[in-house]
């Protein structure tokens, strides 16, 4: 119960009709245990193991895909809101809802990565589009076949969709919906993409405000305290992580991060700048050579008292140049030695975790606001925007996502053309079939490429296109 007297429906779930009734459960489990359960054993959170994170997933079994991604986002949620809830006990932060919040953040993401996601909204753009966070929102409210609408129908007699997707406990669906905003379903052709919810899914946000008693005229945005803690989260596996896989792969080093061309500064300034943070090009190597502190600290320290004493001229250069190759060593060391990159990785996480933050809102403090200081909000942005400009935006990862743009558009204009939809699996034919609009049947050939693997994706694309295509006996899913 809110300061206003209003029951805060925490758990209740979705049903199997489009309002919301109470699950009473089983006694030895919670109902965020049941919600964990059920994210944990779908379809839709196993297909991230095969879903690129930063390096195409056949090269290598080291490197994280986008299941091991959600993870360690899970397991950093967690963390983060066992520490808030130490030092702010009455804010009532549920770990077991930023752990869930963690696994399905990246759940909506097509096959190929951002270029996928791009061809996705360009093949979309006159239904409403396609957006990853969107997606994931669908995929749990919709998609998921965890419980059967009422009389096994999905559309209501006015079309409305009554599919569930994982009947979730409200408070675990608002964690996942991280931007309140409703995506048109008509957009214009060029516009820019809304981050949001489509309207396919308005209904289901609406009950979750009034389940959670959302106050609209507090003028905050309709994001829980969990939703914020995973999205932090997100940002510290994404800016730590993918630099560690970068190491690991040999591209980059500690060396390499800081002494990048001015031209990558550049664009991490601009991108920076897009997110109101201002900061400019020494300014970002500054911190990064702090962020890489430890690879260089005893180098500094030994300079610092060469410059103290009274050295021959000879001596003190050839000294200066050991301490030059130490650091040096110990950046190549970090690149490659386990040990030595988790310890740094590992301390990364942890100053960053230590730098969040809280402003409560006295008025319902589910809606409290979670967010990083000054300093860490930099540290981890200039990280973040490292790896897309040098890594995600270089030419040997782009030739990857470039050919997975084609093949996801090729897919999708093939299925969408005269007789497509005689290509598409029983059960996504049969819903394709329950509308005759061009904007269901869109959305659900959208659905159905957007849910692949990287690796179904090509074999799918493979049977379509190529000229040794699968055998006709290995069956469509």
């Amino acid at each position: 119960m809110d300061d206003k007297g209003r029951v805060i429906k925490n758990f209740f779930r979705f049903a199997d009709t489009p309002a919301l009734s109470a699950n009473t459960g089983t006694e030895y489990r919670e109902e965020y245990d049941r919600d964990y359960a059920r994210v944990l054993h779908s379809p839709s959170f196993r297909r991230l193991q095969n879903k690129t994170q930063l390096f195409p997933g056949q090269e290598s079994d080291f490197f994280r895909n986008r299941l091991t991604h959600s993870l360690e986002v899970s397991q950093i949620a967690r963390s983060i809101a066992n520490k808030l809830n130490k030092e702010i006990p009455y804010l009532d932060i549920q770990p077991r809802v930023c752990e869930i919040a963690g696994l399905v953040h990246d759940i909506g993401h097509p096959p190929f990565g951002h270029n996928g996601e791009a061809a996705l909204d360009s093949c979309m753009c006159g239904y409403g589009g396609f957006e990853g966070n969107a997606q994931t929102f669908r995929i749990l409210a919709r998609l998921e076949k965890k419980e059967v609408p009422k009389d096994s129908i999905t559309l209501s007699p006015a079309g409305e969709d009554q599919r569930v997707g994982l009947n979730l406990t409200a408070r675990v669906l608002a964690s996942a919906l991280k931007y309140d905003c409703e995506i048109s379903a008509v957009r214009v052709k060029n516009s820019p993409l809304v981050k949001g919810y489509y309207s396919s899914e308005k209904n289901i946000v609406e009950k979750l405000k009034e389940c959670l008693c959302f106050d609209a005229d507090q003028r905050v945005p309709f994001k829980t305290i969990e939703c914020s803690i995973m999205d932090l989260a997100d940002d510290i596996a994404y800016s730590t992580y993918d630099l560690e896989d970068a190491f690991k792969a040999g591209f980059l080093t500690p060396y390499d991060v800081v002494a990048a061309d001015e031209k990558i500064y550049q664009q991490i300034v601009e991108k920076l700048d897009k997110s109101g943070i201002k900061a400019d090009v020494e300014e970002c190597r500054a911190t990064l050579v702090g962020v890489f502190n430890t690879v260089w600290e005893s180098s500094v320290n030994n300079q610092k008292t060469l410059i103290a004493s009274n050295l021959s001229e000879s001596k003190y250069y050839n000294d200066t140049i050991s301490n030059f190759l130490t650091s040096y060593t110990t950046s190549k060391r970090i690149a490659t030695d386990g040990y030595m990159r988790n310890k740094l990785t590992s301390g990364i996480v942890n100053s960053f975790i230590n730098g969040i933050k809280v402003e409560v809102n006295k008025n319902n403090p589910l809606f409290s606001k979670v967010y990083f200081d000054d300093e860490t909000l930099l540290r981890v942005n200039i990280l973040k925007h490292f790896s897309y400009v040098a890594l995600i935006n270089s030419p040997r990862l782009k030739i990857t996502e470039t050919r997975g743009k084609e093949i996801i558009s090729k897919m999708f204009h093939k299925l969408a053309g005269p007789g497509g939809d005689a290509l598409l699996p029983d059960d996504t034919r049969e819903m394709f079939h329950l509308s005759s609009e061009k904007l269901w049947q869109s959305r659900v050939i959208c659905d159905f490429i957007s849910g692949m693997t990287d690796r179904y994706a090509l074999e799918f694309y493979g049977r379509l296109f190529s000229e040794n295509p699968q055998s006709i006996f290995k069956p469509l899913y």
